[in-house]
């Protein structure tokens, strides 16, 4: 069995999933594919914007009266999240695939080195949009993978949809 992990930023589109597809057509074995989506903490989140403004003095103690709030919103962040890997796992599964996969609330890079080492995984495939200021600076997924794991990683930006309906 070969394990590609597979980092997608949103939901694999069909074209997508039929480009990682084709790229192991000639494997002489079995592919299996994990699918990782990172999931946004939004407790996280708030607090990081409120901190990068500098008004947490002003604003931090009134977020412990809205986690309830924020709970609800991750729930929905949360279940977007799974509902985008199982529409990105049974595109893969519909070519025939082997899929499996989830979500995680960690830093994308640690989530993606512990699946890596978890799943024994033997090559990474990043697909994102077009990040032009961090991958020139080098502080990008594709980027800060090839420093923290020695297997192969391939970096596809997402096909977008509404180029192609024009």
């Amino acid at each position: 069995m070969y394990d590609v992990v597979l980092l997608v930023e949103q939901e694999l589109t069909e074209p997508d999933a039929k480009r990682v597809v084709e790229l192991h057509q000639d494997m002489p074995e079995q592919v299996r594919y994990h699918v990782l989506v990172p999931c946004h903490n939004a407790e996280a989140g708030v607090e990081a914007s409120i901190s990068a403004l500098g008004t947490a003095d002003l604003y931090g103690p009134g977020i412990v009266d809205q986690r309830d709030e924020l709970a609800e919103a991750q729930k929905a962040i949360d279940s977007e999240a799974k509902d985008c890997t199982g529409r990105s796992i049974q595109r893969l599964r519909d070519l025939g695939q082997q899929a499996e996969g989830g979500i995680s609330h960690d830093r994308p890079i640690d989530a993606l080195t512990a699946t890596v080492s978890k799943v024994g995984g033997q090559e990474v495939i990043i697909l994102t949009r077009p990040h032009i200021v961090a991958e020139f600076f080098h502080l990008d997924w594709t980027n800060s993978a090839r420093r923290h794991l020695g297997v192969p990683i391939l970096h596809l930006l997402e096909h977008d949809d509404q180029k192609a309906d024009r």
